[in-house]
Protein backbone atom coordinates (compact mmCIF):
# COMPACT_ATOMS: atom_id res chain seq x y z
CA UNK A 1 0.00 0.00 0.00
CA UNK A 2 1.23 2.92 -0.98
CA UNK A 3 1.24 6.49 0.91
CA UNK A 4 -1.04 8.21 -1.01
CA UNK A 5 -3.52 4.53 -0.35
CA UNK A 6 -2.92 4.86 3.16
CA UNK A 7 -3.76 9.53 3.06
CA UNK A 8 -7.27 8.39 1.10
CA UNK A 9 -8.12 5.98 4.23
CA UNK A 10 -10.97 7.58 6.89
CA UNK A 11 -9.70 7.67 10.13
CA UNK A 12 -11.65 4.61 11.44
CA UNK A 13 -10.36 2.54 8.62
CA UNK A 14 -6.67 4.09 9.58
CA UNK A 15 -7.18 2.89 13.05
CA UNK A 16 -8.64 -0.32 11.95
CA UNK A 17 -5.82 -1.00 10.00
CA UNK A 18 -3.47 -0.30 12.48
CA UNK A 19 -4.25 -3.08 15.26
CA UNK A 20 -4.64 -5.37 12.30
CA UNK A 21 -0.60 -4.96 11.15
CA UNK A 22 -0.20 -4.93 15.32
CA UNK A 23 -2.00 -8.04 15.48
CA UNK A 24 -0.48 -9.89 12.79
CA UNK A 25 3.05 -8.22 13.64
CA UNK A 26 2.87 -9.48 17.10
CA UNK A 27 1.45 -13.47 15.97
CA UNK A 28 4.84 -13.05 13.20
CA UNK A 29 7.20 -12.46 16.31
CA UNK A 30 6.04 -15.27 18.15
CA UNK A 31 5.85 -17.50 15.21
CA UNK A 32 9.82 -16.63 14.87
CA UNK A 33 10.62 -17.23 18.24
CA UNK A 34 9.11 -20.38 18.06
CA UNK A 35 10.22 -21.78 14.66
CA UNK A 36 12.07 -19.62 11.61
CA UNK A 37 9.72 -17.78 9.58
CA UNK A 38 9.91 -18.84 5.51
CA UNK A 39 10.14 -14.93 4.95
CA UNK A 40 12.13 -13.01 7.93
CA UNK A 41 11.78 -9.81 5.92
CA UNK A 42 7.92 -9.89 6.57
CA UNK A 43 8.77 -8.64 10.03
CA UNK A 44 10.95 -5.76 8.61
CA UNK A 45 8.13 -4.96 6.14
CA UNK A 46 5.63 -4.71 8.47
CA UNK A 47 7.15 -3.03 10.99
CA UNK A 48 7.72 -0.33 8.40
CA UNK A 49 4.20 -0.59 6.95
CA UNK A 50 3.11 0.37 10.47
CA UNK A 51 5.08 3.21 11.17
CA UNK A 52 3.69 4.48 8.03
CA UNK A 53 0.00 4.24 9.16
CA UNK A 54 1.14 5.92 12.62
CA UNK A 55 2.89 8.30 11.06
CA UNK A 56 -0.63 9.37 8.98
CA UNK A 57 -2.25 8.90 12.02
CA UNK A 58 0.07 11.77 14.19
CA UNK A 59 -0.51 14.13 11.23
CA UNK A 60 -3.88 14.21 11.23
CA UNK A 61 -3.92 14.43 15.12
CA UNK A 62 -2.15 18.29 14.47
CA UNK A 63 -3.83 18.97 11.54
CA UNK A 64 -6.73 18.90 13.54
CA UNK A 65 -5.13 21.12 16.88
Amino acid sequence: MKYTEITELTSEDLNDKIQEIQSVLNKMRMDHSVSELENPMSIHHSRRFLAKLKTEKQVRKNKII
